[in-house]
C-alpha cells in the first residue's frame, strides 16, 4: 500500500479544520486530496486528538506483537505435537 505523504497528526489537523467549518472542496483543493480520501481519514481518524493518535499507535504495536507471539507459540505447538505422533 503506498504511504501518504501526510502523517496522521497533520491529517487530524486536516480534519479540524473541517470540523470548524471550513468547506471539504475547499480543504481537498487546498492539500491537493481527493474527497474520498478525505472521507477515509475522516472515518479513520474522525474526533481523534493528539493523545487518542497515541494511543491508537500503542495499541496497534501491542496486538502486532501478540500477534507474532501467538504465531510463535502455534508454531512450536505444532512442532511438538508432530514429534509426540512420530514417535507413538
Amino acid at each position: 500500500m503506498k504511504k501518504s505523504k501526510f502523517s496522521e497528526h497533520q491529517i487530524i489537523h486536516i480534519l479540524k479544520e473541517y470540523e470548524s467549518g471550513k468547506a471539504t472542496k475547499d480543504i481537498c483543493r487546498e492539500y491537493c486530496i481527493s474527497a474520498p480520501t478525505f472521507y477515509q481519514w475522516k472515518q479513520k481518524y474522525g474526533g481523534m486528538d493528539a493523545q487518542h493518535l497515541k494511543e491508537l499507535k500503542a495499541l496497534q504495536a501491542e496486538n502486532a506483537r501478540l500477534k507474532r507471539m501467538f504465531a510463535d507459540l502455534s508454531l512450536d505447538h505444532r512442532i511438538l505435537k508432530d514429534i509426540i505422533e512420530k514417535k507413538l
